[in-house]
């Protein structure tokens, strides 16, 4: 891909994240919010227990934060936390021992986050804003690493997976989830920039 479809493609994504933050009751190009997160298998109950600031903003893919092995006192990192859902779970099963540091490129889904650990008051549980590929931690800082549904909207996969080998310390885990295509998709014409991410 190049450099100019690449960077249409970071902005329309980018675009379209931060605005299910922002309003996300409003339609959006993929699913997001509570019912959307109850169809990919997390507990309602445990909904009820969360911050309705990441909640309603849901934009993953499934419930990698409970099928995760993430062991108390562990360090994790939350990979396209969006507004904070799997790093919240993250950092209850850590306890105030571990560490969990959620990363994402939207200030806007960033600022739900921020919120909710707030309202959890989870002093343990860090966001910060950067992209993907070039994570803002140490080399072989991270226990378990978390990516829930990144890599099919970020063109510089490579660059991705060599930052999360240098980031996870030897015998560390990731737990990703994506969406794949298991027939090919038939349309009478391509999608555009605009259908997907206007």
């Amino acid at each position: 891909m190049d450099d100019d479809l690449a960077k249409k493609l970071y902005d329309g994504v980018k675009k379209a994240y931060s605005a299910a933050a922002e309003q996300p009751a409003e339609r959006h190009p993929f699913p997001v919010g509570r019912a959307f997160a109850e169809s990919v298998g997390y507990p309602k109950d445990l909904l009820d227990s969360l911050p309705a600031q990441s909640v309603e903003a849901f934009a993953g893919v499934s419930n990698v934060s409970l099928f995760a092995a993430i062991p108390a006192g562990s360090i994790v990192l939350d990979l396209g936390c969006g507004a904070g859902l799997d790093a919240l779970i993250a950092a209850q099963r850590t306890g105030p021992s571990g560490k969990v540091v959620g990363i994402d490129f939207s200030t806007s889904m960033l600022r739900r986050a921020e919120k909710a650990a707030h309202e959890k008051e989870l002093a343990w549980l860090d966001f910060r804003e950067s992209v993907a590929e070039s994570l803002p931690l140490g080399d072989k800082e991270v226990d378990v690493a978390l990516v829930n549904g990144i890599f099919n909207l970020n063109p510089k996969r490579d660059a991705i997976f060599k930052e999360l080998f240098r980031v996870v310390r030897p015998g560390g885990h990731v737990y990703a989830a994506e969406l794949i295509l298991t027939e090919p998709i038939v349309s009478s014409s391509p999608p555009t920039e605009a259908g997907w991410f206007s």
